[in-house]
């Protein structure tokens, strides 16, 4: 299959081109500065133009862009900046792939798009939650219905926190463990949706390949866990104790409200959609995913 992707240059774009070609498939990414290789095909979200012939042939398209949502604190420019660099590429995607009767797109979203679950168990069919990434969510899930009202199999990837060996979480949070300064946050039974790397991009192959799934698919771990559980195996992976809890308030107070919502609130979201089309996970539990991503 020929797949264009977008936002191949982060953490999990560049495993998914490397994993997409690994599987046979012929990879083009779309890039904003000026082509440099035969795979790379130009385009700028904010003017709305892609490259001609970008889209020409194409089976799936793959959008993965958005700006990070913890790198920064939320001021009200970066919230906007975190809206907007997730609604436009995909509006300008969308419209792109209804235009060009490209058959599939496999869009970005997160398990944040549930707001704050507690202890409820969530797949696909629950609704909305409240809060600014359940906003966030929701419009970008809505930015594709120019591709699905053409026809095409739209797939949006409700991805939990991605373990890879590099980067992302653990890249935060494993030096701060083996320095023996790691420790749950707040109360800890607020549950952590999570994904091994391995899994993330093995689930948006699947969601390139498989003509049975559409519509909203939580790509997160089959097994759900809470932060004082994620927390423990982490030190059992990492070799180290755990012993300095962070209080809620001061989670709350330095990191605002980006902290109570990615730290102090989560969501138990299971992963219905995928293993009912038949996905198999390679890592069941955490700490499978979390001895991969660490070496142990």
């Amino acid at each position: 299959m020929r797949v264009v992707v977008a936002g191949s240059s982060g953490l999990t774009g560049t495993a998914l081109v490397a994993h997409l070609r690994g599987a046979g498939h012929e990879v083009l990414r779309l890039v904003r500065r000026a082509p440099a290789a035969p795979d790379e095909r130009g385009w700028d979200p904010p003017s709305g133009t892609i490259e001609d012939g970008a889209l020409d042939g194409a089976d799936s398209v793959v959008n993965l862009c958005g700006a990070g949502i913890a790198d920064r604190p939320w001021s009200g420019a970066r919230k906007q900046l975190l809206r907007d660099s997730r609604n436009v590429p995909t509006d300008v995607l969308a419209t792109a792939v209804a235009r060009n009767r490209v058959p599939v797109l496999v869009n970005g979203s997160a398990a944040g798009y549930y707001g704050d679950t507690g202890e409820h168990v969530v797949d696909e069919s629950a609704p909305s939650g409240s809060g600014f990434l359940a906003d966030v969510c929701r419009d970008w899930e809505a930015a594709t219905a120019p591709a699905r009202d053409a026809g095409a199999r739209v797939v949006l990837i409700r991805t939990g926190q991605v373990l890879s060996p590099s980067g992302g979480l653990l890249g935060v949070l494993r030096p701060v463990f083996k320095g023996f300064l790691g420790g749950r946050i707040g109360k800890g039974t607020q549950y952590l949706p999570w994904v091994s790397l391995d899994d993330h991009v093995s689930a948006v192959r699947f969601a390139v390949e498989s003509e049975g799934l559409s519509g909203p698919a939580n790509v997160t771990g089959p097994v759900p866990i809470t932060n004082a559980e994620f927390t423990r195996e982490l030190a059992r992976a990492v070799g180290r104790p755990a012993p300095f809890p962070i209080p809620a308030p001061v989670v709350s107070t330095v990191l605002g409200e980006l902290g109570r919502e990615l730290l102090l609130s989560g969501q138990r979201a299971v992963p219905t959609a995928l293993l009912d089309a038949g996905f198999g996970f390679r890592h069941h539990t955490i700490g499978d995913a979390l001895s991969a991503a660490v070496g142990t």
